[in-house]
């Protein structure tokens, strides 16, 4: 009997620990897919987070790039403006030399 009494209480331990293992086993699957969807999750955010710090650069660098050529148009209008006024000044010194020279050589 008390043989029966022991195999009783070791079978009941052997199924309480079955049940405890399946139990462990059930929440370590759980936990397995919990960490896999939060992985998940901080993959795409950290995605979009890669797409729009992506985005910004782009457009400073459009802004940038807008900002230089504005500059360099000014400038080269700037630079041409010069250049028609030297030119204009030097067609009329041109001119005059030219008149001079015509009017000089006639009185003689």
């Amino acid at each position: 009997m008390a043989e029966d009494d022991t195999l009783k209480r070791l079978l009941a331990a052997e199924s309480k620990a079955e049940e405890i293992i399946a139990s462990a086993d059930r929440q370590r699957a759980a936990l397995i897919e919990q960490a896999k969807r939060a992985a998940q999750a901080a993959q795409t955010k950290h995605a979009q987070h890669v797409t729009e710090v992506v985005a910004s650069f782009m457009a400073q660098a459009d802004e940038r790039a807008a900002q230089t050529i504005a500059e360099l148009k000014r400038r080269y209008a700037e630079r041409s403006d010069a250049m028609k006024a030297a030119a204009e000044l030097t067609r009329a010194q041109a001119l005059d030399a030219a008149v001079t020279l015509l009017i000089g050589t006639r009185k003689s």
